[in-house]
């Protein structure tokens, strides 16, 4: 899985530097020498991480910009570089890290890395991945109920059914998803239906081994792709 960034700097030498860590990180770049091009292109493209030289001219307006409400860009600044006295005020800018200019190479990486494993863990917490496989859906006192699973995620699960499914009740879904290793077991709650069979369900209680068979699964469907 590639992610994208944008550079905002004019510091050449320490941009050559980023794009070396951030290649090695799996992460396109792009760079824009210009702060009010690069909002401009913020608010048209998608960019998972942005990195903002605070010694550029134009900077602290485009960090104050990005932190307006009526903003509509599609990323925050998520690093900041720059002098000491810069990075010193990081609450003041929005940013979440940090590092110093010029760069170290060690420290770079490692603010990167958690910058970016951030992404990743906050696009998994969404992310939906489809699957067709049985689930088993029970309701206490009634007989089992068979179903297909259309998608997954951390939080429930869409399946289809040709049975009807209780939404008043706590219901117990199982299935086992390819090439984990256990079979996973979940309380759930029905959230919506269609008039097509389409069931949508919320987990309500996971049992934390089960939890983390799941997370994994998604993480590597997610980088697989």
């Amino acid at each position: 899985m590639t992610l994208s960034s944008m550079v905002v700097s004019r510091d050449w030498l320490e941009v050559s530097v980023l794009e070396c860590i951030l290649g090695g990180l799996h992460m396109d770049v792009a760079v824009e020498n210009e702060p009010q091009k690069a909002l401009a292109r913020l608010s048209k493209s998608k960019i998972d991480a942005l990195i903002v030289d605070c010694d550029l001219n134009g900077s602290s307006q485009l960090l104050r910009d990005l932190q307006a409400p009526q903003k509509q860009t599609n990323t925050v600044p998520l690093v900041i570089m720059g002098g000491r006295d810069c990075v010193a005020n990081l609450d003041e800018t929005g940013a979440l890290f940090a590092f110093e200019k010029p760069i170290s190479v060690e420290n770079a990486v490692r603010t990167l890395s958690a910058a970016r494993n951030m992404i990743v863990d906050g696009r998994l917490r969404y992310h939906r991945t489809g699957v067709e496989i049985p689930v088993e859906v029970m309701s206490k006192g009634q007989d089992p109920k068979d179903a297909h699973l259309v998608n997954v995620s951390q939080g429930g699960i869409q399946v289809h059914t040709d049975h009807f499914i209780d939404a008043d009740t706590v219901l117990q879904v199982h299935f086992e998803l390819p090439g984990a290793r256990a079979a996973l077991k979940a309380q759930a709650e029905v959230v919506w239906r269609d008039n097509c069979g389409n069931v949508g369900m919320r987990f309500t209680k996971v049992a934390a081994p089960q939890q983390r068979t799941l997370q994994l699964w998604l993480a590597q469907q997610f980088l697989a792709n």
